[in-house]
């Protein structure tokens, strides 16, 4: 990684003297709380973000940039929060806005989750959330509102990548491209990109997720209402430890689970993190963050293989990397089959933008080792997985193309 961007020092001076209010973090998150909205009935959303904003001020290597990406981040979800609330309250018929066989994208991260979820977000039958949306949900908004909400997404986009640039290479993103619904899943393992936070960590694996992903679809229900009701195409790598939840509140929902070799996608995934940390730390533990990282996505993966083994097989879909990642125009033919839709003229047409928007201006290159990682560790935390990827591998190559695409 390079030396620190002189942008990202020149926003750390600034924000200096705010970090001064990390000794109080209670003060702050009452602050937070209360312009954002919340009141009585809450308790369940907003008791887990008090801990959480606690344990993100007393990380001792947390830089002011760091210490303004925490209160922003327990800011938006409050709001939101708070936002979906008001509007179910305003309009009773949200509630009962269907969002009938939606698509998950999941997996883990860096096997073309991505690039999956763009392509099946081609199709005008489908509907995929857009990060303008993701970032501020709410009913449809007028032409100047949604101009409004999509100048703000781009201003938060061009500060990420002019404080880091190398993050625009690895994972470029646009304010009105489809954008993966992390941004709305209250206690996804984001903060972790961000900060060293063991207690955090911890209970990622004891949290009850189903109320989490009731506020996913009251979110759905919320962007659906008043506008026409088509196929929601969504996606997560985070969604993979939380099938069970998921298909709890989402109960027709067609899975599609991407595959790659984990020694490279977790090696990619730890580059990722790494820009993240170095926006947000003073210093980067390379090797406690491979650690943490081959812990929680490791541990992703074992609960999502134990949860798809009661997934009716027609609800599942499993995509090898070479199937999009080799060669996109002849694998999205196939995935579309593969979840039941049409593949059109139009969505070919379409394809090659999105493999270019999907490209940064360099190539991304990352070593396992410099994360403390071997190959040897990796393969054997995810020995049930590769297992499982193999079958699925070879079992999507002896299909005739009128079969879906799915493993046992």
């Amino acid at each position: 990684m390079s030396s620190t961007p002189l942008p990202l020092t020149l926003a750390n001076l600034l924000l200096r003297p705010a970090l001064g209010s990390r000794r109080d973090p209670d003060r702050v998150f009452d602050r937070i709380a209360a312009k954002a909205g919340q009141g009585d009935g809450e308790e369940w959303f907003v008791d887990g973000f008090r801990p959480l904003l606690r344990e993100w001020a007393s990380d001792e290597g947390l830089s002011p940039v760091g210490w303004q990406s925490a209160r922003a981040h327990v800011r938006r979800h409050l709001t939101n929060r708070a936002r979906i609330r008001r509007l179910l309250a305003e309009h009773p018929a949200i509630a009962r806005e269907p969002v009938e066989r939606p698509v998950f994208v999941v997996g883990l991260p860096r096997t073309a989750t991505t690039l999956t979820h763009s392509v099946l977000s081609l199709s005008d039958e489908h509907r995929c959330p857009r990060l303008w949306e993701l970032l501020a949900p709410g009913l449809a908004p007028s032409p100047r509102e949604r101009r409004k909400a999509i100048t703000s997404a781009r201003r938060t986009l061009d500060g990420t990548y002019l404080l880091s640039p190398r993050f625009r290479d690895i994972h470029p993103m646009t304010a009105e491209g489809p954008e993966e619904c992390t941004f709305l899943l209250p206690h996804a393992l984001v903060p972790l990109s961000q900060a060293r936070l063991p207690e955090y960590h911890a209970r990622q694996f004891e949290r009850d997720f189903v109320p989490d992903y009731r506020h996913l679809k009251e979110c759905f229900q919320v962007l659906q209402y008043g506008r026409p009701r088509r196929r929601w195409i969504l996606k997560s790598p985070m969604h993979t430890g939380n099938l069970d939840a998921l298909l709890e509140v989402f109960p027709d929902a067609t899975l599609v689970w991407t595959h790659r070799d984990p020694v490279t996608a977790v090696a990619s995934f730890c580059s990722l993190v790494e820009c993240g940390m170095a926006l947000s730390r003073r210093t980067v533990d390379l090797h406690a963050l491979g650690a943490t990282w081959l812990d929680l996505l490791s541990r992703s993966v074992r609960r999502g293989l134990a949860a798809r083994a009661d997934v009716p097989r027609e609800a599942l879909v499993d995509v090898p990397y070479s199937w999009l990642g080799s060669d996109p125009a002849t694998g999205a033919p196939k995935l579309y089959e593969a979840v039941g839709a049409r593949w059109t003229d139009a969505d070919a047409a379409r394809l090659p933008e999105v493999a270019t928007r999907l490209k940064g201006s360099r190539p991304h290159r990352y070593d396992l080792a410099r994360y403390g990682l071997t190959r040897a560790g990796v393969e054997s935390a995810f020995a049930d997985y590769n297992t499982l990827r193999a079958e699925a591998v070879s079992y999507t190559h002896r299909q005739s193309p009128g079969e879906a695409v799915s493993c046992c």
